[in-house]
């Protein structure tokens, strides 16, 4: 067998966060802005940074781009990954594609991309996400699909096992671990206390944040720059902030009932995009790039579909397995906040504290929320960026999803 070749990420961007407006509240700064847009402006810049560091680079040598997005429906779909590069303006020898993995969809990019350069099938590689929650909620393509009279048929086996929304799937995983609901709020408030804290130092943030333009066309530019959700009074007055999350209503079960899921421990609806070039590392060096991270190791797996949170304890059995390392190697510690349970639930298995600073040390999907075809591709760029910034050897980003499934990936930094 021939011996797999290395990859490297080297570089990696996102745009910020921007509320999607849902329930009322009001839209966010990205709400009106195509899915299209948001993607191009993150490849755009990536690919412009990278060709500043290596003025060698031809972007004719990036073999594809793969998109992870979820609701592939009006703008998200006729292939988004190939839309994106023709919008970012790269050759059209370049390559796309789309991939829906639920919210694994923008880290499911990033491992097919590197197992396709592992292999020998390419040395350079788009990989990113991307998903407009403003435009097109969660069920999108099956409320189409029904208001078009079109068939939607599950198989036998799917309705026998039966599914439940994710909101149900963090109260079971809440009752299962025996999660208290003020563990779970004080969860959500650090992930806020970090994300805020990340914000104010501003030139690593920038180092991974872009910002998007927003004006509509014919307007004098208007810069978006900085992630709408985070919420400054948890570092700031964190026992004001504990007594207002308290104040929030359980969504998915009554209080009656032991509902402890509220807005304050799930993640936020936004909109977001993020891309990640990936090289074989041979060919970075050649280019005179300095790799960020190299792939240390990727798995997949799933779980009880009732408990689809969970899957990401099976994928980290596996990785560390595969990988020969553990919880102990791991300087960053990226896992999806989809909701505050499940995140703890990780903790539990693995041994250690809730308030862990390796756990999303630039803070998670509860204050920076979760555009789910994106969040993958997003929160690796924030690992990525944190473990250069702090000289952190390993990261492990991990993302529950849809159905059980889960993703997981290991990264050094080079």
């Amino acid at each position: 067998m021939a011996e797999l070749r290395e990859v490297v990420a080297v570089d990696a961007v996102r745009i910020p966060t921007g509320k999607a407006g849902w329930g009322g509240f009001k839209k966010g700064a990205l709400s009106d802005i195509s899915s299209q847009v948001l993607i191009v402006s993150a490849i755009e810049a990536l690919v412009d940074r990278v060709k500043k560091n290596a003025p060698n680079f031809n972007p004719i040598e990036i073999e594809d781009v793969a998109v992870g997005c979820c609701s592939q429906i009006g703008e998200q779909s006729g292939n988004l990954g190939k839309m994106a590069a023709i919008g970012a303006g790269l050759p059209d020898d370049v390559a796309g594609w789309t991939i829906d993995r639920y919210c694994n969809s923008g880290l499911q990019a990033i491992t097919a991309q590197c197992h396709a350069i592992m292999c020998g099938h390419a040395d350079v590689m788009i990989a990113g996400g991307v998903e407009s929650m403003s435009r097109y909620a969660m069920g999108s393509t099956m409320d189409a699909a029904a208001k078009a009279g079109l068939p939607c048929e599950f198989h036998p086996k799917v309705m026998e096992r039966g599914m439940v929304i994710m909101g149900v799937s963090a109260e079971m995983v809440a009752e299962k671990y025996n999660l208290t609901r003020e563990d779970m709020d004080w969860f959500g408030i650090r992930s806020h206390q970090r994300a805020i804290a990340a914000q104010r130092d501003e030139e690593a943030y920038k180092k991974r944040v872009i910002p998007i333009n927003i004006a509509k066309q014919g307007e004098e530019p208007k810069w978006f720059e900085k992630d709408e959700s985070p919420r400054a009074q948890c570092l700031d007055d964190p026992e004001a902030a504990y007594t207002n999350v308290q104040k929030l209503e359980p969504r998915f079960k009554a209080v009656a009932d032991g509902g402890k899921v509220t807005a304050a421990n799930s993640s936020g609806i936004v909109d977001g995009a993020a891309a990640v070039m990936l090289m074989e590392r041979n060919k970075a060096e050649k280019l005179g790039l300095k790799p960020m991270v190299r792939v240390v190791a990727t798995a997949v797996a799933s779980s009880d579909p009732l408990y689809m949170l969970l899957g990401p304890v099976p994928a980290m059995q596996k990785i560390f397995k595969r990988s020969g390392l553990t919880m102990a190697d791991m300087g960053v510690f990226e896992a999806n906040e989809a909701f505050a349970s499940p995140v703890m639930a990780f903790c539990i298995e693995q041994g250690i504290a809730f308030d862990d600073p390796r756990i999303n040390p630039t803070g998670g999907a509860i204050a920076m929320g979760h555009p789910v075809g994106c969040s993958g591709a997003l929160y690796f760029c924030e690992m990525v960026h944190h473990m250069v910034n702090k000289n952190i050897r390993y990261g492990l980003e991990t993302l529950c999803g849809g159905g059980g499934v889960a993703n997981a990936i290991i990264v050094e930094k080079v």
